[in-house]
């Protein structure tokens, strides 16, 4: 989010970050300091947290994963149960306050950030009465939480002023499920400020990490979700590599933890850990990334469900060639494959990634090559100026000329979280 907040600045449009909570009762503002922008926390509505509290889980896919289990009278309650289940992330914004925000700071368009959705059918809804184009982005959510949508989501789809999709495989489900217009579509990609993701000195990254400064160096950086992350397919290959190549200066790091962080030590500890280092933290600092970043040879990306990620872009800025799979946005990334800077594997094959890291690990020349090319594609295709006035051209449909361009720039759009509140 801040990415897009930092690209459209560059271009003289300012952003309005909105975001809904359960946890406080009345509006609060603050103000991102990075960037200047504007964050507006608004409660949910009553009726949304009176239901919530009966709820174990407001995305579960039945009323047993959203209510728990039902026992005795209780049962009597599953009709109603039931369709508050559909109905339930209808009412997590709060459309008075959301409208009130939107007229004081004068936005002139909402971006949601997802369309698969209920918050981005709501917002349609309110930019029709408030005469505000709505557009939406995708960041990975292709799949519809309950039935209702079915009928709700092709009709706001239709009625939203635009989608910004980075994935050409997601805009060619949209075309094809929703009968969405391409000419409604804009390909645009995912921001990066490449000036700030840059290499820093390899050998003071090493010597910082405790990596000898010979080792030939695979890194990743993420959330630590072992299935979607690809996690296991990484550890597969890397015992491949390891087994056929014993004595070779190796070495695989790691950087960041989560949900599967327990499952992830057990697996980590079932294997030799001589050529694993693992920073077990939630590394929110760039400095910190860049310096793992700048340690390695060659980043792994073995993803196998992504919207349009980021990491493999920051990784790319840094000098570093990917080996990755071919999950959503990956293709879209490394268009031209090794002339963008990368190798792209299929999913779930471990075979073929260990193949593709060993090509690299043994011939750092080419290693060093692909780094340039991924670097270059990053400041070409992914930079703030880029991205930014892509997004202020579809976003205002040719007002751009009409936009102030002096600083500070007016409220021209408002993005703001669709997560649980």
């Amino acid at each position: 989010m801040f990415g897009y907040i930092e690209a459209l600045q560059r271009v003289g449009v300012r952003t309005v970050l909105i975001c809904i909570s359960g946890r406080i009762d009345t509006p609060a503002h603050f103000t991102h300091a990075p960037t200047g922008a504007t964050i507006c926390l608004l409660p949910a509505p009553w009726l949304y947290r009176a239901i919530r509290r009966r709820m174990i889980n407001p995305y579960g896919r039945n009323v047993k994963q959203a209510f728990g289990q039902l026992h005795g009278p209780g049962r009597l309650l599953l009709p109603l149960l039931a369709v508050l289940r559909e109905v339930v992330l209808y009412f997590t914004t709060p459309l008075g306050l959301l409208a009130r925000e939107l007229r004081t700071h004068a936005c002139k368009a909402i971006l949601c950030q997802e369309y698969e959705y209920p918050r981005f059918d709501v917002c349609v809804l309110l930019g029709k009465l408030m005469h505000l184009p709505v557009f939406a982005t995708f960041q990975g959510g292709d799949y519809q939480r309950s039935r209702i949508e079915r009928y709700i989501r092709p009709l706001t789809l239709r009625a939203c002023a635009g989608l910004i999709i980075g994935a050409q495989s997601e805009i060619d489900r949209v075309r094809t499920y929703y009968g969405v217009p391409t000419v409604r579509m804009a390909r645009i990609f995912n921001p990066l400020d490449v000036a700030l993701w840059s290499p820093l000195n390899r050998n003071d990254a090493r010597a910082a990490l405790g990596i000898p400064s010979a080792a030939r160096v695979v890194v990743w950086h993420g959330r630590v979700s072992i299935s979607q992350k690809g996690l296991d397919t990484l550890l597969d290959a890397w015992e491949t590599i390891c087994r056929e190549n014993s004595g070779q200066d190796f070495m695989l790091l790691l950087v960041g933890t989560g949900r599967d962080k327990d499952q992830l030590r057990r697996r980590l500890s079932a294997i030799d850990p001589k050529n694993i280092l693992w920073l077990d933290n939630f590394v929110n600092d760039r400095t910190t990334i860049r310096q793992c970043l700048s340690a390695a040879d060659i980043y792994a990306f073995p993803s196998r469900h992504e919207g349009f990620p980021v990491s493999p872009i920051e990784a790319m800025s840094c000098g570093l060639p990917l080996v990755a799979t071919d999950a959503h946005g990956v293709p879209d990334i490394l268009e031209t494959q090794e002339s963008s800077g990368g190798l792209i594997v299929p999913r779930d094959n471990p075979a073929e990634f260990a193949g593709a890291l060993t090509r690299l690990l043994y011939d750092p020349s080419t290693c060093r090559e692909l780094g340039n090319r991924a670097r270059r594609r990053a400041e070409i295709s992914f930079s703030l100026e880029t991205v930014g006035q892509q997004l202020r051209t579809f976003l205002f449909n040719g007002q751009s000329d009409r936009l102030p361009s002096v600083r500070p720039p007016a409220p021209d759009t408002l993005s703001y979280s669709c997560t649980d509140p």
